[in-house]
Order: C-alpha cells, then structure tokens, then sequence
C-alpha cells in the first residue's frame, strides 16, 4: 500500500523502554489519530521505598484523549502489558492483542475490577487491522520466551514503519510457528521507511539458542537426580519453560505442582487456552505433596529472581507454610538476574545451600532476545531507511546503533532517543524536534501518582535516622499548659536515653518560653521555632538528623 501525498509529519513519541529496562510504551501519532503500543510497567529500584511498581507518565496522552484509537500489546510481559491496569482508568480505549496475551491481560483486568469497563479485541498472525483514518497494522508471528508474540508492520500516510516487539528467532520454537522471516522480507521489499528494532541482547554477539536446548538440560538433571525432589524456578510468564519441565517430569514419572500465585495463574490460563500440554493426573496439590516420595515429586515455582515474597525466597528462609527445604533437595534456578537483582538472588542460593540444598543454574536458561546476528538479520530483511533502536538502556541502544551503522544505514539516519522525545519523521527526514512530559508515575498500593520524590524523600530521611515528635499543650494564648513530652520512632531507644529526651524536652521548653516572651501565637511560627531548636540540639549532640515533628494540642 503506498503511502498517500501529504505534508504533515508522523510523530513518534517513546514513553518508557528507552534508556530503561521495562515499562515499555510507544506512540504513534499522526494528525488526528493516535495508537499506542505496549503499556508496560518496571519494578522500583532500592531507592524507592515502598514502592510496589512503575508505570510511565502518560500526561501526554491524557491531553490528548480524543485522538487514542488504540492500545497495541505485542506480547504478554508484565513490561508491555503490566502498567494497563492502572492506566485504563484515564485512558479506556480497545486493547488488541494475540489470544494468550488478552487472556493475560484479562486476568488483570478482573483483578482491579476492570473487565467489564475494557473492550478487548482478539487478533491474529497475519491480520490487518484499520485504525482511525491514518494507520493500518499487520500482526507477524514472532518468537519470544511467551508465545503468541507479535511485530507490528505499521502504515501509515508517510510510509511503513516495522515495530519488532521483544523478540528472538527460533527456527524450532516450543510452542507456534518461528518468526515469519519470509513476511517481513515482502515488507522489506516494498519499503521499510522507519525500523524499531528490540535492542536488550544488542551486546551478545552471536545468535540466540532455541527453548528446545533448555529441554535437552532438564533431561540431564531430572536423570542425574533420580533420586531427589526437585524444585525448578523460573517466570512464570515463560509458558514454554513450563511445558519442558512438565516434560521432563512426565519422562521421569514424576508428579508436578505449582506454587506462587502468578505461576497458578499463568499454568491454568495457558492450559485452557492451549498453549500447555499437560498428561492427565500429572498436576497435584501442594497438599499432596505429602502421599509421594521425593524421587516422585518436581515443584515448579516463581522466585527466580530472588524477590522476598516469592515462593521460592519463603522456601530458603524457612517461612513457607507448606514445604520445608531440606538437604539434598535439587533447586534449578531457570533464568538469568536481570541487571539490579544479583545480589538478592545471591542470598537466596547462600540460603539455599545453608540448607543443604544443590542449586543447579548452568546452562538452565536462554534468553528471549535476538543477538546480534539475529538484529543484523531483521535489518537486512527490512531494509529500512531510518533506524530507531528501542528496549533497553542507553548502551544497548547505542550499541544496536553501531550494528545498524555496519549494515549500511547512514549515522545521520539513526535515531537513539529517550523517554519523552518527539521524532518526527516524513520521506525525507527522521529527527528529534520536541518533547513531552515524560517519567514515572509511582504506585504504592491503591495509590497512583500520589508518592513522588518528597515523599520518597521523606521516607528515605525516615529510614535512616527515624522520627523524633515533640508534644505540646498550649492554651489559646500561647501559654504553655502541659508537655513538652518527647516520642522517638527509629532514633533512639528512650529508655537507654533517658538523659538525652530530657535535655531534648528542655530545648524544646526553652523554644516555647522565647516564643511566649516574644508574643508569638501563630501555631506555624511557634512549630518552627521548636523544630528548628531540636534538630540543632540532636546534630550537635548525635550528629544525626531524624525527622522533627512538632504537635501542639489546644485546650
């Protein structure tokens, strides 16, 4: 389909998943027609306490609402699916995506009570559908660690753009068809003006290996280990990791059950709809586990990546209610850290082996992300003019630059771009000319938006020297009627410093009986005063600065 004759530009704006890993989110807009692919979330840094997730800002969008014709999800990771839940309650347009990523997506949706509100279109490999009046999408199969990812081959009026997704090429996939390399050559074919490609494995030279290796792994452990219980943990989004494993069980003639709520949820999505291939009588019961014996059992299980309220980090801190690690359990580890989760996985495997178990961790994983060949592959297919590398940090972006630069695409045809950039792009021309309000929003509980960098602030402040309350009595005059008594939260312990709250409370007399002298009656000012004093005190004599919170009560 040939681009129509126009002077308006497309604009590509990324909210999330350049620069960063995780909370990924592109926008297409064109005129008065917008979609929106993916709507990703991130897990908070150390630095964010008590932060549950992150989601990207999307002031952007909701200034825009009238032109949102869609959300686009190329697959069903917590990265590209995870930040909908939150984000539909602004922006409530149809969601289209592959049969096991909507079921995902709706399992989420009926968990925020959203299912009914959300209009959820199915599609599949292959299809083409019309949105507003400036975009057609085609669907491609792809290969990724979930099935039923998609690329997404873009029309728009300033010419064909090729969104690849996360993705890999596997030649002998799990689950599905391999990526539909053909498909994308007719498209290269006819003109590929603008290629963003997944750049997470653009430092990895070489090429991916297949699911089916990690097959061939399990095998050799569940043969090695015939004698043992064996525990496997691995994401639970990862449906063709799951299958190998109840595979390799099933060779072995062994039971199989599932822990951890995600990987409860994704086994019975997946299985109803197909995508897992599960022996009758082979699952039990965590309460079963009981009637068999250890060379009888495998416990497939979420916690690969060390988070403390997984199954697998109860298990190694002896706080799961139902199974006890002992020695000489096999605990295979099936993923790889993602970068800022080493050292919680670490503890997990010291807790592990402290118990005697054998942690099995080579060569139990691969990725779902195209190496560097697989990168060079998809360029030479599509043969695009420009080139926006996306999905990752700055350095794996900026190396997915170099590759691109060595198969031919022009430096000045390159585009390596961050959150909140407007890339405006016609026939000619690909380049940065604004930008918009971009971030993260922060999610603590039910709240959203409400926690940002002073309450972050505030609890880090709070974290590290604790919380110091002066109360006080005072009558409508100002006149001191009772107090000041001293409360220390996270500071100190009172009743090892004792001596210290009582020339506290006499700092915090002094400052009232100066403020009475003065004729000051305005609360704030007398706050102020108090506060000010007591945190000068607590510095000079503890050289720590906890938080000062004054509380006057009126009689």
């Amino acid at each position: 389909m040939k681009p129509r004759q126009t002077k308006s530009k497309l604009k590509i704006i990324p909210l999330g998943g350049l620069g960063e890993v995780g909370k990924n989110m592109t926008v297409f807009e064109y005129e008065n027609d917008i979609i929106v692919v993916d709507c990703g979330l991130a897990f908070p840094g150390n630095e964010m306490l008590g932060i549950d997730l992150v989601i990207p800002d999307i002031t952007y969008l909701t200034k825009n609402l009238d032109k949102i014709r869609a959300f686009i999800i190329t697959h069903g990771h917590e990265d590209h699916i995870g930040g909908l839940p939150y984000i539909l309650r602004d922006i409530n347009v149809p969601i289209y995506a592959t049969q096991l990523t909507i079921a995902l997506i709706e399992n989420k949706l009926s968990e925020h009570g959203l299912l009914d509100t959300t209009n959820r279109i199915v599609v599949s490999g292959g299809e083409t559908i019309k949105f507003g009046n400036s975009f057609k999408v085609e669907f491609i199969n792809s290969n990724h660690s979930i099935s039923d990812a998609v690329m997404l081959s873009i029309w728009t009026p300033v010419g064909t753009l090729i969104h690849t997704g996360d993705f890999k090429i596997d030649y002998t996939p799990i689950q599905g068809k391999p990526l539909n390399l053909h498909r994308l050559a007719e498209i290269g074919k006819k003109g590929v003006l603008v290629l963003l490609s997944d750049s997470t494995n653009s430092e990895r030279a070489g090429y991916t290996q297949s699911e089916k290796t990690v097959g061939d792994t399990f095998s050799e452990v569940f043969n090695k280990y015939k004698d043992k219980r064996i525990m496997v943990a691995t994401f639970a989004s990862n449906v063709d990791r799951v299958q190998q494993i109840i595979n390799a069980a099933a060779e072995t003639n062994r039971k199989v059950t599932v822990m951890g709520r995600s990987m409860v949820n994704v086994v019975k999505i997946a299985s109803e709809l197909g995508y897992l291939d599960i022996p009758k009588n082979i699952l039990i019961e965590v309460n079963d586990l009981k009637r068999y014996t250890d060379d009888k059992i495998v416990i497939i299980m979420t916690g690969s990546q060390g988070e403390p309220m997984a199954a697998l980090s109860r298990m190694s801190k002896s706080e799961h209610r139902q199974v006890e690690i002992k020695p000489g359990d096999i605990v295979v580890l099936s993923s790889t850290p993602i970068p800022g989760n080493e050292k919680t996985v670490s503890n997990v495997i010291n807790d592990l082996a402290r118990k005697g178990a054998i942690v099995v961790k080579d060569d139990t994983h691969v990725s779902g992300h195209a190496a560097q060949e697989e990168l060079k592959l998809v360029q030479a297919l599509t043969q695009p003019k420009f080139f926006i590398p996306v999905h990752g940090e700055y350095k794996h972006l900026q190396k997915h630059a170099e590759i691109a630069t060595m198969m031919g695409i022009e430096k000045s045809n390159i585009v390596v771009a961050s959150i909140g950039d407007v890339v405006e792009v016609d026939k000619a021309s690909c380049k940065i000319t604004n930008s918009v309000p971009s971030g993260q929003i922060l999610v603590d509980g039910l709240g959203v938006g409400d926690v940002g960098n002073i309450v972050l602030r505030d609890r880090k402040h709070l974290s590290q020297d604790g919380l110091l309350i002066a109360v006080m009595t005072l009558d409508e005059c100002g006149t001191v009627v009772a107090g000041p008594d001293i409360i220390s939260r996270g500071f100190v312990y009172v009743r090892e410093a004792e001596n210290l709250m009582d020339q506290a409370k006499m700092v915090v007399r002094k400052a009232l009986d100066k403020c009475e002298k003065q004729n000051v009656t305005d609360w704030v000012l007398i706050k102020t005063t108090v506060r000010d004093d007591l945190r000068d005190f607590v510095w000079q004599k503890t050289k720590r600065s906890p938080m000062v919170l004054p509380i006057i009560m009126e009689i």
